[in-house]
């Protein structure tokens, strides 16, 4: 990311971020709500788009991209959310497969008409996750942590080179956070997948990353190892004003 910048009318939410992250790491991104966390992963995978400055991946420019390149680019960079963005009438395994829908062709999907090996695979996703024995169950009948997982598989169908996860752990419990966590730190050492997190918690932070980025009014502030994360920085980190406090950091033992 090369002086990544975006307004939403008169409010700076990204002001001229530049980042290299390395592949195959683990990097959070922390900072007060509000910091610019969100927005910058969705201009990572364009979901929006950014004023100006410029997103780099393999030396090839990303920010401008439409059309083919730029499905090609949000199927190598998927993204899971804090609210799962499930169909919570649709069975958990369709859920799945709707991640496999990149480069397909949309009819025989519209009508559940998936070929064997994709739902063979979407199985094993879910398996990886400890989901399996729900795939034929509702999405609405799942905890929360349950659909996190189930959004996390429906991610890996994509094949992605890239994931992005926007707050996962924010709405869970800390043994349903703990277990999401650990499926990402899986993905990432297990299939080499770059993994970038925005989260709250230092403790979580310290316990599964071993990289973080820290943001405040839309600026980084902070960019390296966890081991650096101490409380001088967090202060400089979460200094924004007015802040809640919700949004104030939840420190833990070095």
């Amino acid at each position: 990311m090369r002086d990544l910048k975006k307004s939403f009318g008169a409010t700076l939410a990204v002001d001229g971020v530049s980042l290299s992250i390395a592949p195959g790491s683990m990097t959070a991104i922390i900072g007060s709500s509000g910091a610019g966390k969100t927005t910058l992963l969705r201009m990572i995978n364009r979901l929006v788009d950014p004023d100006s400055g410029d997103i780099l991946w393999g030396g090839e420019s990303m920010s401008r991209v439409k059309g083919a390149k730029l499905r090609g680019w949000r199927r190598r960079c998927a993204m899971i959310f804090q609210q799962y963005q499930l169909a919570p009438r649709l069975d958990v395994l369709t859920n799945v497969l709707v991640g496999s829908l990149h480069g397909r062709p949309v009819l025989p999907s519209l009508i559940k008409s998936f070929p064997k090996n994709l739902r063979a695979r979407a199985v094993l996703e879910l398996d990886a996750l400890g989901m399996a024995p729900m795939a034929f169950q509702r999405v609405e009948t799942l905890s929360g942590g349950q659909q996190q997982r189930v959004a996390i598989a429906r991610a890996m169908m994509q094949n992605p080179e890239v994931l992005l996860a926007d707050e996962p752990v924010a709405s869970l419990d800390p043994a349903n956070a703990d277990l999401v966590m650990d499926a990402l730190t899986r993905i990432n050492r297990e299939r080499g997948i770059t993994v970038l997190v925005n989260l709250h918690s230092t403790d979580i932070v310290r316990r599964y990353c071993a990289s973080v980025v820290g943001m405040s009014r839309g600026r980084v502030v902070f960019d390296g190892a966890c081991q650096n994360l101490d409380a001088h920085t967090l202060d400089r980190i979460y200094n924004a004003p007015a802040r809640s406090e919700a949004d104030k950091p939840r420190f833990a033992a070095a």
